[in-house]
Order: C-alpha cells, then structure tokens, then sequence
C-alpha cells in the first residue's frame, strides 16, 4: 500500500474515534449519577441479609 494512501486511512480512522469518543464523553456526562441511591439500595440489602443470617431471638412474654 502506498504510503500516503495509507496515512490518510489512519487519519480518518483516527477521527472517527475521536468522534465516538466525544459522544461516550457527552453521553456520560448527561446522565445524572445514581450513586446515592445505589448505596442506600446496597445496605438495606445488606441489613435484611444480615437480619435474616441472625439465630431468631426468643419471644418476651
């Protein structure tokens, strides 16, 4: 192949990747972060595991 035929496939591959990437950058930025709610969701489940891995208590009469 010769080689500016082959430079000029490189720099429009190059762009190309430059493009997705921007739109990954725009895409992630836009959604709003859900790690607050993740972390709630993430003890409760750890709390009801644990409630449920305890020896049951005896009942108070």
């Amino acid at each position: 192949m010769h080689p500016e035929t082959h430079l000029a496939l490189h720099e429009a591959r190059a762009v190309e990747l430059r493009s997705y990437a921007e739109a990954h950058r725009l895409a992630t930025e836009a959604k709003p972060p859900r790690t607050e709610l993740r972390t709630r969701v993430g003890w409760t489940l750890v709390e009801v595991g644990l409630r449920l891995a305890a020896s049951p208590r005896p009942a108070l009469a």
